[in-house]
Formats: structure tokens, sequence, C-alpha cells
């Protein structure tokens, strides 16, 4: 590409040789500088300045700016809905191109096969209504701006979606296997706590009718006490013996 600077002395790049031709019917010149440049995409709307030196004027009075542009093929980039895509779940890939001009087309497409069923093109996107492990592969997208055409590709691995009713439903049995053990713990207390309780009451109702025996049958007081003391020395036995 060629910058031409029109009365141009002196450049901010080095330009080609100046030509000067006389103009006609006039006692001036024009002189004209060319500058050629080799341009990649990166100097897109670059500003190239020329400035004009002449003793006439003052230092930096003629000054122009002319913006580059450059036309080159579409840089792709597949950008994904999110980084851990899970089966059952909706999702999307977006081909972006950054060219000059802008992108005109967009075409998808699987490497190993034809695109899935429940995915659709939507332009710049490809729709996923509801990911499967056999949508896992190599997808590719290719864009035109009309200099050129440039590919992008996406490797889709669909993650497994762990079943949440499945969580629930094992949390819900373990909780009801302890409840059961512990009422289990609970009733045979409760049982261990009754045989218990009855066996000291029985034990008691003996002592208390051996120490009583002889006592309720006696004519008089001195027969009763008596009998009470022989009572006693049973009633000494059973509780050594209970005890």
């Amino acid at each position: 590409m060629c910058i031409l600077c029109l009365f141009a002395h002196l450049c901010l790049l080095p330009g080609g040789p100046d030509v000067v031709e006389p103009e006609p019917d006039a006692p001036t010149y024009r002189v004209t500088s060319a500058l050629s440049l080799e341009v990649g995409r990166a100097d897109d709307n670059a500003l190239i300045s020329c400035m004009v030196d002449h003793r006439s004027l003052p230092p930096g009075e003629r000054r122009t700016e002319q913006p580059l542009r450059v036309l080159f093929t579409p840089v792709v980039d597949i950008e994904a809905e999110s980084t851990l895509p899970r089966e059952g779940e909706k999702f999307y890939l977006q081909c972006t191109g950054n060219g000059n001009p802008s992108p005109r087309s967009y075409a998808w497409e699987r490497k190993d096969g034809e695109l899935p069923t429940l995915a659709k093109v939507d332009g710049a996107f490809l729709m996923f209504e509801m990911l499967n492990k056999s949508d896992n592969g190599v997808y590719q997208c290719q864009i035109d701006n009309g200099i050129g055409k440039s590919e992008g590709v996406y490797i889709l691995q669909v993650q497994e979606d762990a079943d949440p009713t499945a969580m629930s439903t094992s949390s819900g049995v373990d909780h009801a296997v302890i409840g059961g053990v512990v009422a289990v713990i609970v009733f045979i207390l409760l049982c261990l706590l009754i045989v218990l309780g009855r066996y000291l009451i029985r034990h008691k109702g003996t002592y208390l009718t051996h120490e009583a025996k002889g006592s309720d049958d006696a004519p008089d007081a001195d027969t009763a006490i008596i009998n009470a003391e022989g009572g006693h020395s049973g009633a000494e036995d059973k509780k050594e013996y209970f005890i």
C-alpha cells in the first residue's frame, strides 16, 4: 500500500524519492513523496502521519494523518457456555471471529460424524437442547469474511450428572437404619428395667413375709416376740441369701 504525501519533503517514515512537478500556469511546484509499507493484521487502524517542512512555513504547520485499513482473514475462537458441561443440561458453543471485514457466514460441523439430533445451528451459535454422553466429540466452526476462511475447533467432553434423587434416597435409608437401631436399643433397655423392677419387688415382698411370720398367729405378746425372734432368725438367713 502506498501513502502519497503532497508537498512532502520530510515524512515520519522513510519514503521513496521525491517527485517535483511544476504547476501548470503557476510559478509553483508540486512535490510528492510515496511511502511503501508491508503491513499485517496488527497494523489495522494504525495512523500514518505526513508533515511538510518548508522554509516559508513554521515547523509542523502542515500535517495530515491517514489510518491504515488492513484486510485480513478472521481469527476464529470458540467459547463454551460452561467449562463443565453436564449430562442433561442445556449448552451452547459460540464461534467468534476477529477479521477485517467482519465475518459474513458461519458453518458448524462435527469431525467424527453428523451434528447431534438435539443440536441446532443459529448463526455463530451451536445450541444443545439436552446434553448426552453421545455428544462427545470434536466440533469445528468455519468463518468466511470474503477475504478468506478460517477454522476453529472445540473438544466437547460431557460430564456425568450425579442423581440428587439417588443421593437423598440413600441418605433416607441411612437415617431409617440408624433410627431403627436406636429404637431397638431403647426397647431392650426398657425391658431390662421392667424385669429388674419385678425381680426386686418380688424379693422384697418375700423378705417382709418371712419377717412377720409367727406374729400374726401368736395368741399373746410373749408368744409373738418368741415367734418373731424365731422368724427374725429365718429372716436373717433369708436376708443373707438375698445379699
